[in-house]
Parts: C-alpha cells; structure tokens; sequence
C-alpha cells in the first residue's frame, strides 16, 4: 500500500487522534523479517544524495505548504516539456483511460472530452506530470505528518463501507488506546499509484493501532532505499523486501494484522490478466492470492488531493469467490479489484502517475516484463506468492 511507513526504534501504540503523536505500535517479529533498508549502505555518493534528499525533506516539512505545492506544479511543467517519451506514453494510457470511462459513464467532463479532444487530453497529461511532483513532495512531508492532522482534511466519501471495514466512521478517541493490535482482524489493502499514496496507511493505522506490513522492489540505490524506509515507518508502514514478502505479509495476517500492495501496474513478478478499463493487462495477483489463502475480503483504497489542502478517500470492498477453481476464483477476485480501481481514479485521472508506466501490453509490450525488478535470488522465492508485482514504490 501504499499502496508506496518507518519508524525509528521503539514506537509506541496509536493513539487515534493525538494530534501531537504519530501513530505508532510495539515492532513485531514481521518486522524483523528483512525489513527495506538493511542492505548495503550504498556507494559514498549514493549516501551523500540520500543525506541532501533527507535535508531537503527535513525543510519540507516546516516550510508552508500551498507555495512548496505551487513549485511542485511548476516543477511538473518543466518536467512535462523535457520528457517527450514520458508524456507520448501517458497520452495513449490517459486516451484509454478516457475512452472507457465514456463507456461506463464514470469521470467528470474534462477526463470525458479527453476521450475525443486532443487539447484536453494535453491538460491531463500535463496535469499528472505535477501530481507526480506532488507524490515526492507528499513523501518528504510524512516525518510531520500526524494522525489527527490528516484526519481533520480528510472528506470521507464513502462511509459505509469505512463503516463495514473498521466497525466505526471515525478513529479511537483520542482519551483511549487505539486498541491493541489485531483487534480488527487481518486485513488486506490495495492502493495505487493515485493522489495521496501514502494516505491509506496513515488511515488504517489510526483505525487499528496496527502497523501496517508492505513489499517493495529493491532500488539500486541503497542509501535512497534506506531514506523511503524510514520515512514510511515514521507514519506506521514497515516496507519488506520482495524476497521476504511472502512470509511477511503471512506473519503479518497471523498476527492480525493489516497488509498493503500496490496493485495498478505490473511491477515485478507474478501477474493475472484481467480487463483493467476495457483492455486485458496484467496486473499484481499477490491480493487476490492472500484473499483466496485466508478468505478474506479486498479494501480497495484510494485518497485523491483536492482544494484547499484537503483530501477525498474512498474506501470499496471487494469480497473473494468462494466456488470455482483457484485460477477462476483469482481472476475474478482482481477483476473486481480492478473494477474498483477504475472507479476510484474515475473521479480524478489526472492524479494517477502509473499512467507513465507499460500498463497494456498492446499498447507497451514492455507491460509484460514490468516496470520494476526482483532483488536477486528473489525471482525463485517470490514467483507466484503473494507479494509478486504488488511492490509498494
């Protein structure tokens, strides 16, 4: 999830609310299992970058937001017009994209007229390429990034299934514990490459005073790796290597605990076709495997930006076959989780960035391969378990 949390040694339970407290629990043995950021430190000039990067973050987080988000929109633009290649690709995924959401009367007039007019086309692509910019600035902002604070700018639109979800609309009360760990049940979220990426976890950790276990690719910058590492554990999400992922996130669910993959693209590893806005593309089948293993239901979530700081969730359930063959049973799982994710990003394109990666692979054949890569030896212990492709970057 991201979905793409940290933490620095001995974290405290959440609790929900505590505008001065950043949700946090008591580590767990998942947590011990090769956690992202204990490989190799890197060359000296891969740790000089990630000190420059976490300095920049450090000043990110005092500095106000709304001129900091305004650079990140200008930053986007320049970036916009010295990516040619970047832009053609996110121009014939945002055109599909359109014109399925036309089909299924999903999406506002401009992703709508996208579907037939060049120039507003252009605007979204050019759109995301800020988005984009925002995701890095989001991520160096997490360190500052409280519970409560995210809750008070958080529109919650679709409360009933919050509701089905967690048992309640809103987090613990901030004069109680968020309640011990594993209270909940294990759960399984989805996230994407969408909006506010790390704002699901921030979510599910406040409602479950549960951290919150996620696979992710190795980079071949490891000092970089170890920087996203711990600025995702300073808001409750522990990132695993791929090849741990499997028994993770299954420590994890034994524990009760709730687990995150990003499931829009195929990143690495093994894969399901499913028809992801109306044309087959091979997408994660890590969630649907975990679902099927333990019968559980799929949360889908999604946080997108929206005016004045605030944010828009919407959280959708998708419930696992119980008849059928495996195979059967998995690609209905994920076409329903793919559905749900159609629905989600309907309501703003523009701020989806896997449109820059291989999705389709009639449109990329590269879509096959995936965007990403296993660590080494991680191909023969990862294929066809479930954290395969559902890397959280």
């Amino acid at each position: 999830m991201a979905g793409r949390g940290r933490g620095d040694g001995a974290p405290r339970p959440a609790r929900g609310g505590d505008a001065g407290q950043r949700a946090r629990v008591r580590m767990s043995s998942v947590e011990a299992t090769a956690p992202v950021g204990s490989a190799p430190r890197g060359t000296v000039r891969q740790r000089l970058r990630a000190r420059l990067v976490a300095a920049v973050a450090r000043l990110l987080v005092i500095l106000p937001e709304p001129p900091i988000n305004a650079l990140a929109v200008a930053i986007g633009e320049i970036w916009y017009r010295l990516a040619p290649d970047r832009a053609a690709r996110a121009r014939r995924n945002f055109r599909r994209v359109a014109e399925h959401l036309v089909v299924r009367g999903l999406g506002g007039p401009r992703i709508r007229a996208a579907a037939t007019d060049d120039r507003a086309l252009e605007r979204v692509v050019r759109g995301a390429f800020g988005h984009a910019v925002r995701y890095y600035v989001d991520m160096a902002r997490l360190p500052g990034r409280s519970a409560a604070d995210f809750e008070r700018r958080l529109i919650v639109e679709t409360p009933d299934a919050v509701v089905d979800a967690f048992g309640s609309l809103h987090p613990p009360r901030p004069a109680g514990p968020a309640g011990p760990p594993g209270s909940h049940g294990p759960m399984i979220f989805v996230a994407m490459h969408f909006g506010a990426v790390e704002a699901p976890a921030l979510f599910a950790v406040a409602r479950t005073g549960s951290r919150v276990t996620a696979p992710m690719e190795t980079l071949d910058d490891p000092a970089l790796q170890a920087f996203i590492a711990r600025t995702r554990a300073s808001v409750g999400v522990d990132l695993v290597t791929l090849r741990d992922a499997r028994r993770a996130l299954t420590a994890a669910l034994d524990q009760d605990r709730v687990v995150g993959m990003v499931a829009d693209r195929n990143v690495a590893g093994g894969t399901v076709d499913v028809p992801f806005f109306g044309v087959t593309a091979p997408l994660p089948m890590g969630p649907g495997l975990l679902a099927i293993e333990r019968g559980l239901p799929i949360w889908v979530a999604a946080v997108r930006r929206a005016s004045g700081g605030r944010y828009r969730g919407q959280l959708r359930r998708v419930d696992t076959p119980t008849e059928g063959t495996r195979r059967a049973r998995l690609q209905a799982a994920m076409t329903g989780v793919a559905r749900a994710m159609e629905e989600s990003i309907a309501e703003a394109p523009e701020q989806w960035w896997s449109a820059f990666a291989p999705i389709w692979p009639d449109l990329d054949p590269e879509a096959r391969e995936g965007s990403g890569h296993l660590e080494p030896a991680a191909t023969a212990a990862t294929a066809g378990h479930p954290a395969d492709g559902s890397a959280a970057r």
